[in-house]
């Protein structure tokens, strides 16, 4: 297990960096989200919340939501024109940085390729760096099922693909950034995890991350003065909330100031 320090390396030096998406690149769970487009919203969370959680197997909580949503392809099409996802505050800033950087920036999610696709032509993700879970329909547009053999639609899925990419892309330091289990789970393969709490906190990865970041990433272009990591400013914000959190409890600053991005104070 790698500490707090050696993630901060990895990250520095990190030739490709995976992002979750629900909960992370966006703010809400997308699935929760079409859960309440097709009228079945209460039904739906409690199962999400335990599939993240990890308090049951993410294939069997994906394979009983949707029983219940049975989305159409109408319904997909119309939840992404009339309730498109909600980017968390700069995700995009973020990514960009990476890939200037020549970091592989790619989205691994347990969430539906439709929406992902449509996140990822927002942030500049290249489709072909995208793996997530496909839906199917009848020729009348009718809920089919869904692809059960993607990686992404069970637990581990998420550490099978780094372990892939690393294999046939030949990438040395893989970074997974995320909020749920199957993020955590991702490392290993992955060589550091960063757990994302800047919408909401998995007790899970709460404990068992070496670096959690608990605000949302913050954009380049506020045009306020970096915080620079060595500052006293610095010292004292993360000394507050190394003693309500634990020591492992990282702010915005670090994560973004590892990553390359000027920050606000």
């Amino acid at each position: 297990m790698t500490t707090l320090a050696e993630t901060q390396a990895v990250l520095r030096s990190a030739d490709a960096v995976c992002f979750d998406v629900d909960s992370t690149v966006i703010k809400e769970e997308g699935i929760d989200e079409l859960a309440t487009f097709c009228g079945v919203g209460d039904e739906v969370a409690e199962m999400t919340r335990n599939a993240m959680g990890g308090a049951v197997s993410f294939k069997k909580a994906l394979t009983e939501r949707l029983s219940i949503i049975q989305p159409s392809r109408e319904q997909m099409n119309k939840l992404l024109t009339d309730h498109p996802p909600c980017l968390t505050e700069g995700i995009k800033e973020l990514v960009g940085q990476l890939q200037r950087r020549g970091v592989e920036v790619f989205l691994i999610s347990g969430g539906f390729r439709s929406i992902v696709d449509h996140l990822a032509t927002q942030i500049n993700v290249p489709l072909a760096n995208v793996y997530a879970n496909k839906l199917k329909f009848y020729f009348n547009g009718d809920y089919a099922g869904f692809d059960e053999t993607q990686p992404t639609a069970e637990s581990g899925g998420k550490g099978r693909i780094i372990a892939r990419l690393k294999e046939e892309r030949g990438f040395k330091k893989v970074v997974m950034i995320g909020d749920g289990a199957t993020d955590l789970e991702a490392w290993p393969p992955a060589d550091a995890f960063i757990g994302f709490g800047g919408n909401v906190v998995r007790q899970q990865v709460k404990e068992k991350a070496k670096w959690l970041s608990l605000f949302r990433f913050v954009s380049s272009q506020s045009g306020r003065t970096p915080l620079n990591e060595n500052s006293s400013t610095f010292a004292q914000h993360s000394q507050r909330h190394s003693k309500l959190h634990g020591t492992n409890i990282i702010r915005r600053h670090t994560l973004n100031v590892w990553a390359g991005l000027p920050l606000p104070c």
